[in-house]
């Protein structure tokens, strides 16, 4: 029976330092003298992805989007050959290798690229070789042409692209489906999925399992341990991922396909994504046509518009709201102003101090008086609501920031998410990775 193969991400946190750096090689090698063939995808040290973002702040106002994501990929490719070295240091054999000499193809777009393909016909052959691969997240290669560069002829244009923050996740989880992986680990600074985010909330409970798609709505409305597009992948191409802290040898958390959701509780987590801003365009014409005048320009500008209220129209105009990434709120302004004077609105409003506050849960959506429960408990908290958006899973509402910690907790109180949920059988993938069944 061959070696099992196992794709393990280690965050910035977990490779922050070179005490840390170390620990990392440690763990690797110890998983290699356990009999595993080993592809690790590593980040940033750190902060350094958010120093190199402002040194290129220090040198200009508009980077060149190109030239910006060349100098970011620079952070995980220091990682990874620092991995490497260490693993040297332990007579591991290891080699390190850029996310386009791993074989990861991009649409081409840069600082959001998608993962287009996986070519690990290179992996292969130096795990193959009997090396551990270290592989630069964050990152890949795409073609210039789709970026809108000039094309030269019988000129090669591959250009570097990295999948935006929190993109290698994505890079661990898109290798272990190209390679066909036995394992995906994502090694973090928690222990793995907690029910809120254990900084605010002291009695947040961890998950033994989460399904997939619970796990996307909790990342998507602010739950920072996985990226939102790791999740997809992992969902489409039936990746188990397992959460596991990098301090601590204790069981993490599973995400996959979960058959027993409805035995586990209703609401099954929180988030919370402070980095929300409020727009809102007061007395737009009330016509066939507007909205797609509104949010055509900020879709081509790569502005992502999550929860959007309509008011009833009245004398022919109405007010219409939305919520956009706050890092997105000045380039939508230089967006809208032109459209505010054109459409003849009266007036454009922003605000930067709000929040999201959600509870998922598989259950909600044929469960009575989830919504009603939330909304009591925000209320009776001194929580004003400003805006309301659910799915079938999800109900989320925008709140002042400075009231995030307040509705957090007193969501997590009101819905008991501090209690153990009841004891089922888990499915037999938890108990080959090690994780005891919910309790």
């Amino acid at each position: 029976m061959p070696a099992p193969l196992v794709v393990q991400k280690f965050g910035g946190s977990s490779v922050g330092d070179a005490d840390r750096l170390r620990r990392v090689a440690r763990r690797i090698a110890r998983a290699r003298d356990e009999g595993a063939r080993l592809v690790v995808v590593v980040s940033a040290m750190g902060d350094t992805t958010d120093e190199l973002l402002a040194l290129a702040a220090a040198v200009t106002d508009d980077p060149d989007p190109r030239e910006l994501d060349v100098l970011l990929a620079t952070g995980e490719h220091q990682s990874a050959t620092l991995v490497s070295m260490a693993l040297h240091s332990l007579g591991v054999p290891a080699i390190s290798l850029t996310g386009a000499q791993a074989g990861i193809t991009t649409d081409g777009r840069y600082g959001k690229a998608r993962i287009a393909g996986v070519d690990p016909a290179r992996i292969h052959a130096e795990l193959d070789a009997g090396k551990v691969v270290i592989v630069a997240g964050f990152q890949g290669v795409g073609a210039a042409g789709a970026t809108g560069t000039t094309a030269l002829p019988q000129v090669n244009l591959a250009e570097t692209t990295t999948l935006g923050r929190g993109g290698s996740d994505t890079t661990a989880v898109a290798l272990a489906a190209g390679l066909r992986a036995d394992r995906c680990q994502i090694f973090t600074d928690v222990r793995g999925i907690y029910t809120a985010d254990p900084r605010l909330v002291q009695s947040a409970r961890q998950l033994t399992i989460i399904g997939y798609e619970e796990m996307l709505e909790l990342a998507h409305q602010g739950a920072q341990v996985m990226q939102v597009r790791a999740v997809e992948l992992g969902w489409v191409n039936g990746v188990v991922i397992e959460v596991l802290s990098s301090f601590e040898d204790v069981p993490g958390t599973l995400i996959k396909e979960d058959p027993l959701v409805e035995q586990r509780n209703k609401v099954r987590g929180l988030a919370h994504d402070r980095n929300v801003a409020k727009v809102t365009l007061v007395e737009v014409p009330d016509s066939p046509g507007v909205a797609a005048t509104v949010f055509e320009p900020l879709a081509e500008a790569g502005i992502n518009v999550d929860m959007i209220v309509q008011n009833i129209g009245h004398g022919g105009a109405t007010d219409l709201s939305f919520t956009i990434p706050q890092v997105d709120l000045a380039k939508a302004k230089r967006v809208l102003d032109p459209l505010v004077r054109d459409l003849g609105l009266r007036e454009m409003t922003t605000d930067s101090a709000v929040a999201k506050v959600s509870i998922v849960g598989a259950g909600i959506h044929n469960a009575p008086g989830y919504a009603a429960r939330m909304f009591r408990t925000l209320a009776s908290a001194g929580v004003n609501i400003e805006m309301i958006s659910t799915s079938e899973i999800r109900i989320t509402c925008i709140i002042a920031e400075d009231q995030v910690e307040t509705a957090v907790r007193a969501l997590h109180e009101a819905f008991e998410l501090e209690r153990p949920e009841p004891v089922v059988d888990e499915a037999p993938a938890s108990e080959a990775a090690g994780v005891e069944p919910a309790r």
